[in-house]
């Protein structure tokens, strides 16, 4: 079981900064973020940090939206990250599911305020695309395609389901998950439930707490993530387990020195819960998490 440290969680840095400190915390790889930088997409300068600093590329993380040199829309940014991948040796491309909802933002009262715009900012070109040209891209290599499970988003009280397949059974319809825990939290969801749905389907995890806000260090928020990675040591899962953490949780903005201390001893935690067990069985992790599938439009059960 290799742990991996995102680019993602401290984006405002630079690339080889980010392999500096994931190799001074102790991590095993890295999950690349793929951006608008040259030096977040070119192979060359990739292979001389992971021979610079002895961590291998292991997952590349399509992305989020259009970038210079690369194709527009989601199908062929993919299809780039995949050609990436393949480049620096990594094993899998984490890419999301298409929305369904848009946003906007407007102003009421002197305050601004994101409301969702259904049908308009909708993928539908990269939902088809899933459909009919997913499984040919993935017949054309050997790097996995792992697609993402995307959060809850609150709107007047109530969770919006912003994106096509985002529930725990329709999303079974793709081979090869990326299972992120924060987005299950988003959901009032057990991590260890979810993965016990899914299986072998589960091939990358993002690891990470949610306390009301994403994106938390593995043990700073409600989801008992030290029973799902005792779950995973004792089903044998031999995928990989990236900590992708928001900015604020990997200490962005602190000395060197206590980003290391923070993300080494978040992962020496990680570690032995791994090395602790099956985990519980029959029960929750979590009292009161709600065991249900996403909603699929508004919340509602």
């Amino acid at each position: 079981m290799n742990f991996l440290f995102s680019t993602g969680s401290l984006y405002t840095y630079g690339t080889e900064r980010c392999f500096h400190l994931a190799a001074r915390a102790g991590f095993d790889g890295i999950e690349l973020m793929v951006d608008h930088r040259w030096d977040t997409r070119q192979p060359a300068y990739l292979r001389a940090l992971v021979d610079r600093y002895e961590l291998p590329v292991r997952a590349v993380h399509s992305p989020f939206g259009n970038v210079h040199g690369w194709p527009g829309g989601k199908p062929g940014l993919i299809a780039h990250a995949v050609r990436l991948a393949e480049d620096v040796g990594a094993h899998v491309v984490i890419h999301h599911l298409p929305q369904r909802v848009g946003s906007a933002t407007v102003s009421v009262g002197g305050r601004r305020t994101r409301i969702p715009t259904p049908g308009l900012g909708a993928e539908s070109e990269y939902r088809r695309w899933l459909l009919d040209g997913y499984a040919r891209l993935q017949a054309e290599t050997e790097v996995t395609l792992c697609i993402e499970n995307m959060p809850a988003r609150q709107f007047w009280g109530r969770r919006i389901n912003g994106h096509y397949w985002n529930t725990v059974e329709d999303i079974q319809r793709f081979p090869s998950l990326t299972m992120d825990t924060t987005h299950l939290g988003t959901w009032g969801l057990d991590p260890m439930t979810v993965y016990d749905a899914w299986g072998e389907r589960v091939r990358h995890i993002h690891l990470s707490n949610f306390d009301g806000y994403e994106h938390r260090l593995p043990e700073a928020g409600h989801l008992h993530l030290d029973w799902l990675l005792a779950r995973l040591a004792g089903t044998g899962y031999d995928g990989d387990i990236t900590f992708e953490l928001h900015p604020d949780a990997a200490r962005a903005g602190a000395s060197d020195d206590k980003i290391v201390r923070a993300l080494s001893k978040s992962l020496a935690a990680c570690r032995s819960w791994a090395e602790s067990g099956a985990g519980p069985r029959g029960a929750s992790s979590n009292e009161g998490v709600e065991e249900t599938a996403f909603d699929v439009v508004t919340g509602s059960r």
